[in-house]
C-alpha cells in the first residue's frame, strides 16, 4: 500500500517536460536548435501558466480577462479614465463590435459608464466607475503578490538581467511582427 494520497476527480493530461518535448521535435524536425527551443517553450509555457493564474484571481473578483483589461487601459489613459469606445478597441486590439459588447456588459455591471460627450452629442464616452477602479485595485494587489511569490528565487541582479532580457525579445517582435499587438480574433 502506497503512502502517495490518490488524487482526487479528474485530473489533466500530464504535459511533457521540456526535454522530452524538445527531443520529440528534434526526431521529426533534425534542424531544431534546443537552446532556442527550450527559451520560446518555457516562455509559452509560463505566459499560460500565468494567464491561467491572473483568469483565476480576477474570476475571484467576479470580473473577466476581458474586463480586466478594459480596466487597465482606462487607467493607463490616465486620470479622469476615460476613452471613446473606438480609441478602447483600438488600444485592445478589437472589433468596434466586440468592444460594444464588452462595454454593455460592463456598464451592466457598474466597472463603467457610457455617457455622450458633452461637447460632442454623437460622441460616446465610457469612463472607469468607482466600482471598476477599485477592482482594478484589487487585482493589481493580487497579481503583485502573486508576482512577488513568482519571482522570489531571484535575486535583484538576476530580476533586472532576465527583465532586460525578456525586453530585448520583446523589441525584436515588435520589430518583425510590428501589428501583433491586437488580436486575430475577438476573444468574446
Amino acid at each position: 500500500m502506497s503512502d502517495t494520497p490518490e488524487p482526487s476527480g479528474p485530473q489533466a493530461p500530464q504535459e511533457p517536460s521540456l526535454d522530452e518535448q524538445i527531443a520529440a521535435y528534434q526526431r521529426e524536425f533534425r534542424d531544431l536548435d534546443p537552446q532556442v527551443e527550450k527559451v520560446v517553450s518555457a516562455l509559452g509555457r509560463l505566459n499560460r501558466r500565468m494567464n491561467v493564474a491572473y483568469g483565476r484571481q480576477v474570476a475571484d473578483l467576479g470580473i473577466s480577462n476581458a474586463e480586466w483589461e478594459v480596466l487597465k487601459t482606462l487607467v493607463l489613459s490616465g486620470a479622469p479614465y476615460r476613452l471613446g469606445p473606438g480609441e478602447l478597441a483600438k488600444r485592445l486590439g478589437l472589433t468596434p463590435a466586440a468592444m460594444t459588447h464588452r462595454i454593455d456588459r460592463m456598464a451592466g455591471e457598474g466597472l463603467v459608464t457610457r455617457d455622450r460627450d458633452e461637447n460632442n452629442r454623437v460622441r460616446v464616452i465610457v469612463e472607469l466607475t468607482d466600482e471598476g477602479r477599485q477592482k482594478w485595485l484589487e487585482a493589481m494587489r493580487m497579481a503583485t503578490d502573486f508576482e512577488e511569490k513568482l519571482l522570489q528565487d531571484l535575486s535583484p541582479e538576476e530580476r533586472g538581467s532576465l527583465g532586460e532580457m525578456l525586453i530585448r525579445l520583446l523589441r525584436r517582435v515588435e520589430l518583425t511582427q510590428p501589428d501583433a499587438g491586437g488580436r486575430l480574433t475577438d476573444l468574446d
